[in-house]
């Protein structure tokens, strides 16, 4: 079943300033701001290094966690750049990412790619 309500985005880009003032900026005002009712942040690719190095990107995903917004690790990225333990030991979830990233496209939900 899908959420109308719903905004999920894909987060691919390792670059810090884009992720302060774009994925975070917009996901955590997306939600505490009630834009959407349900805003999910899917960490994958280059940003699964990014997240295991930089403070200050573990401290928006904190922010944003706490607001109500879902944020989710690509587990197939943190195995290959061996980041996987680092990222749960910071509290988040670490799946794998092709099948859900699958249902939101085939269910035409709505998805902004970074």
């Amino acid at each position: 079943m899908t959420t109308k309500n719903r905004l999920t985005i894909l987060w691919t880009n390792d670059n810090v300033i884009t992720a302060e003032k774009m994925v975070f900026m917009y996901g955590i005002n997306a939600k505490t701001r009630n834009w959407w009712d349900e805003v999910t942040i899917i960490i994958w690719g280059a940003t699964v290094q990014l997240v295991s190095e930089n403070k200050l990107i573990q401290d928006l995903i904190v922010e944003a966690k706490l607001e109500g917004v879902h944020v989710t690790v690509c587990k197939g990225c943190a195995d290959q750049l061996g980041v996987t333990e680092i990222l749960e030991g910071l509290n988040l979830e670490v799946i794998y990412q092709g099948l859900p990233l699958t249902q939101i496209l085939k269910d035409d939900e709505k998805l902004i790619t970074i």
